[in-house]
């Protein structure tokens, strides 16, 4: 699994952390080894630049993803594709932010945003109760597992 992360926020961030996460994820959800993805790390006004461009808001937020090969995750019993799942915008800044108000660092709520992206770049959504059920429900679990270091390597 090939993850570019770019920093380009000016904000000094654990990007080795940042691009073992995602190929954690990318395992979890059984994508071909071959996936590719980007998570690039932008400042406020970068994201609200593009939280105005592809969502039709003012004002930064947090994260936005991209999906580009409308991937899906793996199951047992089908032959998985390889593509590129998309790219990830993630704003730093704005995850310093908001992350007092959740009870967790910085880094934990950037975790948090990078699994949430990588879920929205599979087709994962949380606009109704189901969804957000499921989606919030796969986000939890993935970050347990990413908090257990023996499970980390599975």
């Amino acid at each position: 699994m090939t993850v570019d992360v770019l920093n380009e926020s000016g904000v000094d961030v654990d990007v080795a952390s940042l691009t073992s996460l995602c190929r954690f994820v990318m395992r979890r959800m059984r994508l071909h080894p071959q996936t590719e993805m980007t998570l690039r790390l932008v400042d406020v006004d970068t994201i609200a630049v593009l939280n105005r461009q592809w969502m039709g808001k003012e004002g930064p937020t947090d994260v936005l993803s991209f999906p580009m090969d409308e991937l899906t995750p793996g199951r047992d019993d089908e032959e998985l594709d390889a593509g590129y799942l998309g790219d990830i915008a993630l704003c730093p800044q704005v995850a310093e932010q908001q992350a007092p108000a959740a009870g967790h660092e910085r880094d934990d709520e950037m975790a948090l945003l990078t699994v949430h992206g990588i879920l929205h770049l599979l087709g994962y959504d949380h606009a109704e109760p189901e969804e957000h059920a499921e989606m919030f429900g796969i986000q939890g679990r993935l970050l347990l597992e990413w908090a257990d270091p023996a499970l980390r390597e599975q």
